[in-house]
């Protein structure tokens, strides 16, 4: 059986008025086609972990929700959501969600829950994006842009690094080996920021 997490009730009641119906639909339609989902809390938004893998996140904000799909660039069966994931044009993998209305329909959505739940089902990996695919442009993880977002001083401080001092702090998060180590760099990365810090500071 799946698992609930208390702290999604709360996050969901502290969100503003026009995203507790989203974030609650979407959480409805995890459990309702994937009844052995865990819901969890990572980088203070909630997210949806399925066979021993994240498989889905929800995030509201003050005037938008984001809704995303860890491994939405591998899903074939839904090459919308593919090309929404490797475009990275915007928060979450469904754009801005101001309202239900912003939403897909219900079919398409359980058709990436269950694509999602197929490709953890099958222990498939989510391998390094090609350097070639967007040239001399760091490539920004949803999650790593939900954790700026989060605060002013890291993004204004990001916003302001080189491509390549953008690519040093990235780099450093997404090569952890575990999911906790990931977690922990990550929150030291805003910390490092929100000080105006590069990544590489303590050897300037």
């Amino acid at each position: 059986m799946g698992r609930r997490d208390p702290r999604i009730d709360t996050y969901i009641k502290k969100s503003a008025d026009f995203a507790r119906p989203v974030l609650e639909h979407f959480r409805i339609l995890m459990h309702k086609y994937c009844p052995d989902v865990e819901e969890t809390i990572k980088w203070g938004f909630p997210h949806f972990d399925y066979q021993h893998g994240p498989l889905s996140s929800m995030a509201s904000f003050k005037q938008h929700c984001a809704i995303s799909f860890w491994k939405a660039a591998l899903m074939k069966n839904s090459p919308e959501l593919s090309k929404m994931a490797e475009s990275q044009q915007a928060m979450g993998h469904l754009g801005k969600v101001k309202g239900l209305s912003d939403l897909p329909s219900e079919r398409t959505l359980v058709k990436y829950i269950k694509e999602g739940m197929r490709l953890n089902e099958e222990g498939v990996k989510l391998s390094p994006k090609s350097k070639s695919a967007v040239p001399q442009k760091v490539q920004i993880p949803v999650y790593f842009k939900t954790a700026l977002s989060q605060n002013k001083k890291a993004t204004v401080t990001f916003d302001k690094l080189s491509n390549s001092q953008k690519k040093e702090y990235v780099n450093w998060v997404t090569e952890a080996k575990t999911e906790v180590t990931k977690i922990k760099r990550l929150k030291t990365s805003i910390e490092w920021l929100s000080q105006g810090k590069v990544r590489n500071w303590k050897y300037l």
